[in-house]
């Protein structure tokens, strides 16, 4: 069986945290935010930590693991 290779766009978007978890940013970031009050605006600055299942897939794309 070969090995997998990386993906260039995965490892761009995501990244693996010190305890091994792996983190992205949250969508709806850009633009058209007034609409949002600001507990809302700053939760988008907090980091989405993916599900074990979608870990595992994200990190073995990443090549880590």
């Amino acid at each position: 069986m070969p090995k997998m290779k990386s993906k260039g766009a995965v490892k761009k978007r995501f990244r693996v945290s010190k305890n091994g978890k792996v983190l992205s940013n949250r969508p709806s970031r850009g633009h058209m935010k007034a609409k949002n009050d600001s507990n809302a605006r700053r939760k988008l600055n907090t980091c989405l930590i993916l599900t074990p299942t979608w870990g595992r897939l994200m990190a073995r794309m990443m090549g880590n693991r």
